[in-house]
């Protein structure tokens, strides 16, 4: 008997046109690599032309339109900035004179460091403390009259301080009298006194200064060191008014018949 048997297909029907998944993703990836090699020499040709072109000088510069800065904000910018020349030429000068005068220019005060301390309950500055004040002053007024100083610069506080040792209203009692003591000693007439002023001077200190009294609001790292008086300085605002007139300027005229209450 003859035996029978399937026909069978041809093996090249049975083979796909790509043999793997494998060969179809390295065929890809080989197209991305050269169309990337080709638009990178495009582009490197370009920026060949590019450079080329400007050494000849055929490349116009682009402009940029830049926007205006507000007026207020450029107003203010202005103001912080000759605010802080004026601190930064205090200080200059202060520590030329007396390396103890301290003048902090982020808060705007003058400190005297340890010359500037008082003695628990008094209220008159040491000899070494009122020789600082003697020297700072001058720097102060002589600041104020320059033009950066007439613009903007617009009081000096004198600010006493005690420790937290007695009662608010004691501690406020002698803090005020330190500072009084200070704005004192300044306008004294006395030819006896540690500083001298001429009469301009002395019109000058009582327009620009003025005494204050803080309590224990401000304490230090310790007591010895809260016993002290400070120098605050105040600038004017951008809409602040400078008072200028005949009868305001008579209330600061120098008289010698004028006495301390202390």
């Amino acid at each position: 008997m003859q035996s029978f048997s399937p026909p069978h297909r041809s093996d090249e029907a049975e083979k796909p046109f790509w043999i793997s998944y494998a060969d179809l993703m390295t065929a890809l990836m080989i197209l991305f690599l050269v169309i990337m090699v080709a638009a990178l020499a495009a582009i490197s040709r370009q920026t060949e032309e590019l450079v080329k072109r400007s050494q000849r000088g055929e490349l116009q510069q682009p402009v940029v339109a830049l926007k205006p800065k507000d007026p207020e904000i450029a107003k203010t910018e202005l103001r912080f900035q000759e605010i802080t020349e004026i601190c930064n030429l205090l200080s200059e000068k202060a520590s030329a004179v007396n390396p103890n005068l301290n003048i902090d220019c982020k808060l705007n005060r003058i400190n005297f460091g340890e010359v500037g301390r008082f003695r628990t309950d008094e209220y008159r500055m040491n000899e070494q403390g009122t020789e600082a004040l003697g020297q700072i002053v001058p720097i102060i007024l002589e600041t104020a009259g320059t033009p950066m100083g007439q613009k903007w610069l617009k009081q000096i506080v004198i600010e006493g301080y005690t420790d937290t040792d007695g009662s608010y209203l004691y501690n406020l009692n002698l803090s005020l009298k330190r500072s009084e003591w200070v704005m004192c000693t300044l306008l004294s007439h006395d030819s006896t006194n540690a500083i001298q002023f001429s009469s301009e001077q002395r019109k000058q200190i009582k327009k620009l200064f003025l005494a204050g009294g803080v309590a224990f609001n401000n304490t230090r790292d310790s007591k010895d060191a809260s016993r002290r008086v400070e120098l605050r300085l105040q600038f004017y605002g951008q809409s602040d008014e400078r008072q200028s007139s005949a009868d305001y300027e008579l209330k600061f005229d120098d008289n010698s018949k004028e006495r301390c209450m202390l």
